[in-house]
């Protein structure tokens, strides 16, 4: 089974440690640092639609990317009560075309990670470039390789009165990829379904994606630790980046 098709249900209450909000108020901060006051935005690789809501409860005019058609089912019936009301599209990254362009684009929670061949994620970035206004921003964090390489041999646990989820990680230095292995448990009424889903994510280096940024036409990109406006310590586990398109808004 494809990765989220089965845990888009329940991803949200697997994730609840997830401080949405302080990723937001830390795109807030470098949106200050840098003086940009967007009206648009698009969340890439948006899930369940936890970052594009609070976007839209700011003000902003936001639309929704993802590849997984269930994740984005989750993020419309999330954002149905929201003014404005987020649009939302099912593309992949490598793929990504916006009908108007916008002034900031997010990815978070090293989704980009999640594209696995170099090549594709060169070109995500380039589309990224494409999508943005001129003056635009784009801000996103991954893994870094030094996480994805702990994460080898290790075996995790996630649970709740409805969901079981039991997770292997074993990184293949061949490839360059975290494979995690998951078996899913749900409850169906008096039953329990299981699934399986594997996710991969691709450990690329601070050196690697700010030469895809360059690449694409970026400029003043920056790296700063994990919602630090500081560079990034020793042993960071994730760490973000800030890059912008041409002259400011």
């Amino acid at each position: 089974m494809g990765a989220y098709e089965a845990l888009a249900a329940s991803y949200d209450r697997l994730t609840n440690d997830v401080d949405y909000e302080a990723i937001v108020d830390f795109y807030y901060e470098i949106l200050e640092r840098e003086g940009i006051k967007p009206r648009t935005a698009a969340d890439l690789a948006c899930g369940t639609g936890s970052v594009t809501a609070l976007l839209a409860k700011r003000g902003l005019r936001v639309v929704g990317v993802d590849m997984s058609e269930e994740m984005l089912t989750v993020a419309s019936q999330k954002a149905e009560a929201i003014q404005p009301a987020p649009r939302f599209i099912c593309q992949p990254l490598q793929e990504l075309y916006l009908p108007r362009g916008v002034d900031m684009a997010v990815c978070a929670l090293d989704s980009l990670d999640y594209i696995t061949n170099p090549a594709d994620c060169a070109e995500a970035i380039r589309r990224v470039y494409k999508a943005l206004n001129p003056g635009g921003i784009f801000l996103f964090d991954v893994n870094t390789p030094e996480k994805l390489h702990a994460v080898d041999g290790q075996v995790f646990l996630d649970e709740d009165d409805d969901v079981y989820c039991v997770w292997r990680g074993e990184f293949d230095e061949e490839s360059n990829i975290c494979s995690y292995g998951m078996d899913l448990f749900q409850r169906r009424g008096g039953l329990w379904e299981r699934s399986f889903e594997e996710h991969r994510e691709y450990a690329y280096t601070r050196e690697q994606l700010m030469g895809y940024l360059k690449a694409a036409g970026f400029t003043h990109i920056a790296v700063y630790g994990d919602r630090k406006l500081e560079a990034p310590g020793e042993g960071e586990q994730r760490i973000f980046f800030k890059a912008r398109k041409g002259k400011r808004i």
